[in-house]
């Protein structure tokens, strides 16, 4: 192996420059950067006089291994550089090293890599691998995360298996959001919308005499086949990108490895030089007689091929009680079983009135009660279950009787069964959350964790999305594409199928002046409401990178701007194919 005494081979990025390069001159300096990173096996960015950079150089010196270094008070441009630097890797201290492509980080960490054994696998590991990047999970910050790394030129895969549920529920590609999440709940809340607008239309004049009631296999068969659709879309949009999907259920075996195993039971090994964990969540049993024999969760509501008739919805989360409201709005008998209180983690107020609002308009609920035991009394679509439920504050227990109990009390990491303990990735054992630091990476350098899996991070479809973004980025380099613009399919024309995509979402950028946005377009439902937000916006000055920062509301037409990736001048298509 080759060996060099320090201070090693010296790199150069830039001449000369200004203090404040241009946009131009950033992009080129980060395209530089780049190059040295991937370019040497040992990369490192030090400064002459640090003595944390010496330990470092002292470090690879000792075990015979080539380095390269930067050392960032001898360049003119250093501030720029290390300004770079920190924009790429979310640290802004020095040394800053990078081993085959993979950020170590700075002195310590690279000293406890040394000290575990995983940088002298890194370093044997040479670049070897399949691909830069494979993704394990297939939901909203996976995809998203794939994509833009495939659109940087990087060989990127993404490993995606649904474990069916206890009552055999699975679904197709784009994690929970799309098949049994944001998607069809919306739709369902529409449905039920729907319903409240035939009552309230008399007022206004509408009159007919025939009865009106809902169909529930109707409405699940269209949202099905919307669903479906977007499956499709997601497939299709990685084939575009060259991205490799792969149906199978990943886990790592050693590091670097991974082993992919398919519904026939079929395995196959691949390695890669970066790997994403985004796996998301389930939703959990109660642990009780009964639950997973009987009950149902949000993994099943949403294609249910019967109509639930009276439900009991068993807990107090957002999912709950959205769930129960959409149940209710459809004619249904719901009861709602809450342990203590509502929208833990929500303005109290605020969700006091929720409930009192739902109880108004025919949602009952049993405070302070918690289940023990879920008995089957009849079988059939839906069936009789009778439930035994005790007090929390006492030894009183009631009992019901109900066609559906719909379990709604939280959601579980996917993160035990996928072998990290293998490769030595912490999670908290408590919720399997991964603990990562400020740009997603975990305690292996090489391998990063997007989405709801986060320890301490919001379990947002628009935060995995921009979080999946933004780490491609920071892991193979940014795009210089500045001016967007792209056609969108409002939610609630969906299934009604109205319109695919005739509205539109444009902005004009000014290069010259930091991607600053100079003009703002959108064709499209409630197009002023849109435009006033932003129209503010504009005037405080906002840039495209302000708008690629922003966390869109979701689902909704205005998030489209948030997401905006084909330029004009690209001539890529721009006909929607997700949510």
């Amino acid at each position: 192996m080759p060996t060099s005494s320090p201070p090693g081979r010296r790199a150069r990025v830039l001449s000369p420059g200004t203090s404040r390069p241009s946009s131009e001159a950033r992009e080129e300096l980060r395209r530089r950067l780049l190059e040295l990173i991937e370019g040497n096996r040992v990369m490192i960015f030090s400064k002459s006089y640090c003595p944390h950079s010496a330990r470092v150089k002292e470090l690879f010196s000792s075990l015979g291994v080539d380095y390269n270094i930067l050392e960032l008070d001898q360049v003119d441009d250093g501030a720029n550089v290390q300004e770079m630097l920190s924009e790429i890797t979310n640290q802004k201290t020095v040394p800053n090293i990078f081993v085959n492509k993979v950020h170590m980080g700075g002195c310590d960490r690279t000293f406890q890599a040394h000290q575990s054994g995983l940088l002298q696998k890194i370093l044997q590991e040479e670049s070897a691998y399949e691909y830069d990047l494979i993704v394990i999970g297939g939901g909203s910050g996976g995809l998203s995360c794939a994509k833009e790394a495939a659109i940087l030129g990087r060989k990127v895969m993404v490993l995606d298996f649904v474990v069916p549920s206890p009552r055999g529920t699975s679904w197709g590609l784009g994690g929970t959001c799309v098949n049994v999440g944001c998607i069809p709940k919306k739709l369902m809340h529409q449905a039920a919308l729907l319903g409240q607008a035939l009552r309230d239309s008399r007022k206004f004049g509408w009159e007919y005499s025939q009865q009106v009631k809902h169909n529930w296999e109707t409405m699940t068969e269209a949202i099905q086949n919307h669903i479906g659709s977007l499956n499709w879309g997601y497939r299709l949009s990685l084939r575009e990108r060259g991205v490799t999907y792969v149906n199978s259920y990943g886990e790592f075996v050693e590091h670097h490895t991974v082993k992919a195993t398919n519904r026939k039971g079929q395995e196959t090994y691949y390695t890669s030089a970066n790997f994403v964990i985004a796996t998301g969540e389930r939703p959990r049993y109660l642990g009780i007689p009964g639950d997973k024999e009987f009950c149902i969760t949000s993994d099943d509501l949403f294609s249910l091929p019967y109509c639930p008739g009276k439900t009991l919805v068993v807990g107090a989360s957002y999912v709950a009680l959205e769930c129960a409201g959409f149940l209710a709005g459809l004619g249904l008998d719901v009861t709602v079983m809450v342990r203590s209180i509502l929208l833990r983690g929500f303005d109290q107020e605020v969700a006091e009135k929720v409930g009192s609002y739902m109880q108004q308009h025919g949602v009952k609920f049993l405070r302070k009660f918690v289940p023990v035991m879920v008995q089957q009394l009849e079988k059939g679509s839906p069936g009789k279950l009778k439930v035994t439920a005790k007090s929390t504050e006492g030894p009183e227990t009631i009992e019901g009787v109900y066609n559906t109990v719909l379990l709604a009390i939280g959601r579980d990491s996917c993160t035990r069964n996928i072998g990290l303990e293998k490769i030595g990735v912490r999670i908290n054992e408590k919720n399997g959350k991964i603990p990562v630091n400020d740009v997603e990476q975990t305690n292996v350098p090489y391998v990063y964790a997007v989405g709801d899996v986060l320890e301490g991070k919001p379990e947002l479809t628009p935060v995995a999305i921009q979080a999946g973004k933004l780490l491609a980025r920071r892991l193979h380099g940014a795009s210089s594409e500045k001016v967007y613009h792209t056609l969108f399919w409002p939610l609630e024309w969906t299934v009604a199928g109205r319109d695919n995509n005739t509205c539109y979402a444009k902005i004009i950028c000014n290069k010259l002046d930091q991607d600053r946005v100079i003009g703002f377009h959108v064709l499209g439902p409630n197009a002023g409401e849109i435009t006033q937000g932003f129209a503010a916006a504009m005037k405080c000055g906002l840039t495209k990178q302000l708008l690629d920062e922003t966390i869109g509301i979701h689902p909704t037409c205005g998030e489209v701007f948030t997401t905006l990736e084909i330029t004009k001048s690209s001539g890529l298509a721009v006909t929607q194919q997700g949510c």
